[in-house]
């Protein structure tokens, strides 16, 4: 089963990690990923830039509206994703649990839905 860890972090915790702390945590982690790709695990992984460097658009009433930046103020932000292959729901938060980042955020767990079942159900 497929499975997308997506990374939320706390940009004041991480503005609050001691000096050098971060640069050891992303080590830790890209060294992780070096590990569960060799293994087949990790099926893909990237890092998003700040918020602020993105654009929303927006369709309502036939009107495109584009603005800069995130659309809501939170906490938390949308940091990247892990997409991995995992046995079960509970294997797959266990490999969320060893990611650094649910120390200044969270990662979410989500299965990944079959397409191609999706789309022998709608005929496309």
């Amino acid at each position: 089963m497929k499975f997308l860890l997506t990374v939320y972090t706390d940009p004041a915790l991480l503005e609050a990690l001691p000096e050098g702390e971060f640069e050891t945590m992303m080590r830790g982690c890209l060294q992780k990923a070096d590990e569960m790709k060799a293994s087949g695990r990790l099926l893909d992984f990237q890092q998003l830039e700040l918020p602020s460097t993105a654009r929303s658009v927006r369709t309502r009433e036939g009107r495109v509206s584009i603005t800069d930046g995130p659309f809501a103020e939170a906490k938390e932000v949308f940091a990247g994703f892990n997409l991995i292959e995992a046995d079960s729901m509970e294997e797959a938060v266990r490999i969320a649990q060893e990611f650094p980042w649910t120390r200044t955020g969270s990662i979410e767990v989500r299965p990944v839905r079959d397409i191609g079942e999706v789309r022998r159900r709608v005929g496309a």
